[in-house]
């Protein structure tokens, strides 16, 4: 175990993350390399009355490992093994993990992966808490449709930090601590130190058979579009097209399901609008549901692309590093997110296309992300896992980043905001679930959901991320928490 001070020259790449409008404080970062020193530093924070917060991959959106009151950070970057576990007959991932280190480990080991996110900054320890997603979800689920177990540092009422494992076994007493990791969110119950994956039904002891197989290559299609000639019925008719297209290709078990893509719609400081579809090219009909997808989206149109260009590229060498987004040293963010079981409206397409053609703002990393969605994160009923949106197709973000001056905090924050509260302004600013939306994502956090300025809906934030697990998730809370020691602005809340 290591302490640095603030006077380390450590101290401020550990306490700044991702978001740089956080930057944290705390008396000393604990820089801890297996799970005895996790829960010593757990017990010291409790003792001495001190607020902690733990740091993954430091990914965070919102102040979560760096608000003002934290005084002791854990930093679990040195805990950082993969390996089998012949016991548990599951792959053993430390919770210090990036994805960037995950990935590889797992491919060249024993050819399988997880249908995760490709920012490889990210740590598994929010990321599978939250549920995790990426370009495999629609083949193979979320991440958490693959956890066999957790272990976790938690407190007792008595103020004494345990050690506890929990695994997927029905007959498990901790069964419900496991489920609670299962898209319950980081840093409401304690701290995560291990995880333990393998799939549902997979049998053996041969871990290459355990997790889904890794695609060896993928054909991928990169369409660039310039916002010269994009008025707002060009625009709109893409996403509504897009969007269709998703409503239709997204039941369990539908061969397009093999496909992901992303839409990604900059502001019109950026002129760029992108399209990106991979499928394994392994897959009967590859090539036809890249060129079905493309020709359904851009059916109407009437736009030539900038650029188009189609390959067959390596999954693990190429495509993989080519599409993490790292994040910008200096960048400060505002992002948001929704869910959508169907298409947008026209009037929520009108709205969307306002903001983005906004002449009086100017951000060229601001704008919406649509990602494919459903296909088997379906197949999985909403309270088999605590990640309850089990029906959607298209996972929305709306961000305004990568500024880096605190004086352009009002303006772009303003912006996202905005157009966020107008895009689901017939339901109180935010996407309560109903026919068109069906919440937000714990791992996207937006702390405006919890504020009664930006949310008017009468539907509080707990409901938007975690719709009706959220007892479940409170009673987990008083089971394994009953002191409150892990919290944060939308950590799950003790029961009244």
């Amino acid at each position: 175990m290591t302490d640095i001070l603030p006077d380390d020259p450590r101290y401020a790449a550990l306490v700044e993350g991702y978001n740089h409008r956080f930057i944290g404080r705390p008396d000393v970062v604990r820089q801890v390399r297996n799970t005895a020193e996790v829960a010593a530093a757990v017990q010291e924070a409790v003792t001495g009355g001190r607020r902690l917060a733990v740091r993954g991959g430091g990914h965070c959106f919102e102040d979560f490992f760096a608000a003002p009151d934290v005084r002791l950070l854990i930093d679990m970057s040195k805990m950082d093994d993969v390996a089998y576990d012949p016991a548990r007959r599951a792959v053993m991932v430390e919770a210090g993990t990036t994805l960037g280190a995950l990935y590889p480990a797992l491919h060249d080991r024993w050819g399988v992966t997880i249908p995760g996110g490709t920012c490889f900054e990210v740590g598994v320890g929010g990321h599978i808490t939250g549920g995790g997603y990426g370009h495999l979800s629609r083949r193979d689920g979320l991440v958490v449709d693959h956890l066999y177990a957790v272990e976790m540092v938690v407190v007792d009422g008595g103020g004494r930090a345990q050690v506890v494992v929990a695994t997927r076994e029905p007959d498990d007493p901790h069964h419900d601590l496991w489920w609670a990791n299962t898209g319950g969110g980081g840093g409401s119950f304690g701290v995560v130190t291990r995880f333990w994956l393998g799939s549902p039904g997979a049998e053996g002891d041969d871990p290459a058979r355990l997790l889904p197989a890794a695609p060896r290559r993928i054909r991928r299609r990169d369409v660039l579009w310039s916002w010269d000639g994009m008025d707002e019925s060009a625009l709109t008719r893409l996403l509504a097209n897009y969007c269709g297209w998703l409503e239709r290709n997204s039941a369990v078990g539908a061969p397009a399901t093999q496909l992901w893509s992303n839409l990604i719609v900059m502001h019109r400081s950026a002129d760029m609008v992108a399209l990106t579809a991979v499928v394994d090219d392994a897959v009967d009909g590859a090539s036809g549901l890249v060129a079905d997808q493309f020709d359904a989206i851009t059916d109407g149109l009437g736009l030539t692309p900038r650029s188009d260009a189609e390959d067959v590229v390596d999954w693990m060498a190429s495509w993989m590093p080519s599409y993490s987004w790292p994040s910008d040293p200096l960048g400060r963010y505002k992002n948001k997110a929704g869910y959508l079981r169907a298409g947008y409206t026209d009037k929520q397409l009108a709205t969307l296309y306002r903001y983005l053609a906004d002449p009086d703002y100017a951000n060229p990393a601001a704008g919406i992300v649509l990602t494919a969605f459903g296909g088997q994160v379906n197949a999985v009923a909403p309270d088999a896992t605590a990640a309850a949106q089990r029906d959607s197709v298209v996972k929305a973000s709306y961000s305004a980043g990568a500024w880096q001056s605190p004086g352009d905090d009002a303006a772009n924050i303003a912006w996202v905001r905005a157009m966020y509260r107008d895009v689901y302004a017939e339901t109180g600013g935010v996407p309560v679930p109903g026919e068109v939306s069906d919440g937000s994502y714990i791992s996207y956090p937006d702390v405006d959901l919890a504020d009664p300025e930006w949310n008017t809906s009468g539907v509080p934030w707990h409901a938007l991320y975690f719709k009706d697990n959220y007892p479940r998730l409170q009673r987990v809370k008083l089971r394994y928490d009953p002191r409150d020691v892990f919290r944060h602005a939308l950590s799950v809340r003790l029961p009244d």
